[in-house]
């Protein structure tokens, strides 16, 4: 069983421990018990008021009675606030707010940079992202996806919503792996923030290059008024 933890993971454990007013090793082990290991930030980002109380309650368990003292330790746990933390805030999305946008993903180990290999970035920074907005959606943990017994293919799947992924590098049998989950691998070998690959794929969307077109599900500007062209001989 892996056992590991993300340094987000334990730097917010340790805070939410001292919001409640027990030691770390036990808040760690508590939530081991309900949530599993490995504890990975997307698990305590799942953690809800009730999961918590729950967790620490019970036989064996920590007593916790200030509701407002869970809450406090729960927003923690997900990230708000968390001093000396590196990872950016998700931005609120929900299904359909952004129209003709694609969802990217991108191989990243701190912060919000885009700095991740494939098979071993610590997380995938997930954006929403159309030609005049982009939201950071999601930030998800690669580490359960080293305990799966084909660890690319796992990797593939925990982005299996995404159109297109961007990492610094992607071995061939990798690739071959997200191209068939129907995900576009890009390479982008210079260390950046991520923001600013987001902004040139939104400039892209404005005028789509043939491959991003397909993903889009549009007719390439270059080939409309071919497909024009088609129609009217299909009409004559």
């Amino acid at each position: 069983m892996n056992t590991s933890i993300t340094r987000e993971a334990a730097l917010r454990i340790g805070l939410a421990a001292m919001e409640l007013n027990v030691a770390p090793r036990e808040l760690t082990l508590a939530l081991a018990e309900k949530l599993e290991l490995p504890l990975t930030e997307s698990k305590l980002c799942a953690c809800s008021v009730e999961t918590l109380r729950a967790t620490m309650d019970g036989e064996g368990g920590i007593c916790v009675s200030e509701k407002e003292d869970l809450k406090r330790a729960v927003r923690i746990l997900w990230g708000e606030g968390v001093s000396g933390s590196d990872l950016p805030q998700r931005e609120a999305y929900s299904e359909g707010d952004m129209p003709n946008s694609i969802r990217l993903a991108c191989a990243s180990n701190s912060g919000e940079m885009l700095d991740g290999h494939f098979g071993s970035c610590e997380r995938f920074l997930v954006y929403q992202v159309s030609a005049s907005e982009a939201r950071l959606i999601d930030l998800r943990s690669t580490l359960e996806a080293e305990e799966a017994e084909d660890k690319n293919l796992a990797r593939a799947a925990l982005i299996n919503d995404c159109q297109v992924v961007y990492v610094q590098s992607i071995g061939g049998p990798a690739a071959a792996k997200v191209i068939r989950a129907n995900i576009h691998p890009v390479k982008i070998t210079k260390t950046s923030p991520a923001r600013e690959s987001v902004a040139r794929l939104q400039t892209s969307l404005q005028t789509p290059p043939p491959w991003l077109a397909r993903i889009m599900g549009i007719t390439p500007p270059s080939l409309e008024r071919f497909a024009a062209l088609a129609a009217e001989e299909e009409e004559a």
